[in-house]
């Protein structure tokens, strides 16, 4: 099997100790920002803007053991996306009726995520996201240390010829966990099964993912630096974030596909 063709398999992970720092923002401040063929999603007349600093685990081809796969620490910026010409491809890409992800008639069969940027430790990784995936990463020092329940994040943005991104936050969950509700901002934030990216030649390409729904709790949030928005050339918003923490799920994505 040759390289290329083992990076195009469907990819296993966990996504552990994540942090979803929610922004609402003016639509329009975001559409400038994305490709003509993605329309922006919007909760209540808002878009939103998240931050999400968290850990991959156990990365590895589909089918591959979990021994075999390597640890991803990993900082996006993403915003809420749908592509209405991908709605019946997405239909049968999913497929699923286990609660792994949306089926064809799923809130989520046609929405997605579109990321900014993401900064991960890992040149491995990396490489192979930005190389064979079209996913602007970039190369990052970072740690994520626990606490009980309590997580510290750091990341420091080192990839040549990038503008600089640092990046900290103490966070943990709080309360209760709980599930979205049908219609709810939490079900628009996290309910997404799918993500965009651009290749430089301006080709729109996505990839499909399979998770069972987040487990969620309300999260307490110290907040230190964090360039995130101007490194993506975003102000900063003034809106008050929407914070959520989960510990995690365990995920199948695709190989890169181009959007019709």
């Amino acid at each position: 099997m040759s390289l290329r063709s083992l990076l195009d398999l469907p990819v296993e992970m966990g996504w552990r100790h994540v942090l979803f720092a929610n922004w609402p923002v003016d639509p329009e401040i975001v559409r400038a920002h994305l490709p003509e063929s993605l329309t922006v999603d919007t909760h209540d007349g808002r878009a939103w803007l998240s931050v999400v600093p968290f850990t991959n685990v156990a990365v590895r081809p589909h089918g591959f053991p979990e021994w075999t796969g390597f640890r991803l620490p990993e900082l996006n910026l993403r915003t809420y996306v749908s592509h209405d010409g991908e709605r019946e491809r997405a239909a049968g890409d999913a497929g699923a009726t286990d609660g792994a992800g949306p089926t064809g008639d799923g809130p989520a069969a046609d929405r997605g995520v579109y990321f900014f940027s993401l900064d991960a430790d890992g040149v491995l990784g990396v490489t192979g996201a930005r190389v064979f995936h079209h996913l602007p990463y970039y190369f990052a020092s970072m740690s994520l240390a626990t606490d009980g329940s309590r997580i510290a994040f750091e990341s420091e943005r080192w990839h040549p010829g990038g503008r600089p991104c640092n990046f900290d936050a103490r966070y943990g969950p709080t309360g209760e966990q709980f599930r979205f509700e049908p219609g709810s901002l939490d079900e628009f934030l996290t309910e997404r099964y799918r993500y965009y990216t651009e290749t430089p030649g301006g080709e729109l390409r996505y990839a499909q993912i399979r998770h069972r729904p987040w487990p969620l709790y309300e999260a307490e949030v110290d907040l230190g630096d964090n360039e995130v928005f101007e490194t993506n050339g975003f102000a900063t918003p003034e809106s008050d974030p929407v914070f959520r923490y989960s510990p995690g799920v365990d995920v199948t994505a695709s190989g890169s596909r181009r959007a019709e």
